[in-house]
């Protein structure tokens, strides 16, 4: 009997890896995708319709219209970062990992499979919550290219984000630093509930530091088509990142936990 081509044997890897993870989420639902959607639907009923009712339009429309991009990117950001540190980091704690490390399995294909689920995590919960908005805000996309196209780099980059937490973190506690103390401010400070024009001219040169400030504005042209200067500086912020920072997870994939 013939063996498989190599690169077959990493399509059947890359395959099981995530299935695997995939499967876990949907397994355990309760906890990977019913608090992300409370959290949010309780955004757009405090933020959008409570207090939006009150805000002045922003760039010609209404509050909660241009709040949806912003809420919806959020938990994109934030569950697939979730979806690639958690799975990874619990392989390393039960020490599975060790037969993905020796397996002729390369490096590459370990992180791709754990970027994807991670992806496909953040993607399915945007998506759910991209539903739940047409209840709080009808909406037609303006540039829907536009707008997967920023969705798919910004699950890749925060997927191998949380990758790269994994990596490093020696406990639970570890998983939690860089969201709480990096990932949450960045977000919250990327123009999710404001808009960056409006800040004084000092600060908006300050966000332009941020990258989450590209991947909204972004994010919220493809939505509702307000022009953002920043546009191809953005894709090209996003996938420079991306590139970075799957170098770097393969470098160290081989240095901390190969070694």
């Amino acid at each position: 009997m013939t063996s498989l081509p190599v690169y077959q044997k990493n399509l059947i890897a890359l395959k099981g890896i995530i299935e695997y993870e995939l499967k876990r989420v949907l397994r355990i639902w309760r906890q990977t995708l019913i608090p992300p959607l409370i959290n949010m639907t309780l955004f757009f009923v405090v933020f959008g319709k409570f207090i939006g009712s009150r805000i002045p339009e922003i760039s010609g429309y209404p509050y909660i219209a241009f709040l949806t991009p912003g809420i919806i990117m959020m938990v994109i950001i934030m569950e697939s970062y979730n979806g690639s540190v958690f799975p990874f980091f619990m392989s390393k704690f039960h020490r599975s990992v060790e037969e993905i490390l020796v397996s002729p399995v390369p490096n590459a294909i370990i992180i791709l499979g754990y970027t994807l689920s991670g992806m496909l995590r953040g993607l399915l919960t945007g998506t759910i919550i991209t539903l739940i908005s047409l209840v709080f805000n009808p909406f037609i996309p303006k540039h829907p290219g536009i707008m997967i196209l920023t969705a798919l780099l910004s699950t890749a980059l925060f997927s191998l984000a949380g990758f790269l937490n994994a990596i490093f973190a020696k406990n639970f506690e570890d998983t939690s630093v860089i969201p709480t103390f990096i990932l949450t401010p960045l977000v919250y400070l990327g123009g999710v509930f404001y808009s960056v024009q409006q800040l004084p001219p000092f600060w908006q040169k300050i966000s332009l530091f941020n990258p989450i400030v590209y991947i909204i504005k972004s994010f919220r042209y493809g939505f509702l088509g307000i022009h953002s200067e920043y546009l191809t500086a953005g894709f090209t912020v996003l996938i420079v990142l991306i590139l970075s920072l799957f170098s770097l997870n393969l470098y160290f994939l081989n240095d901390r936990l190969k070694t």
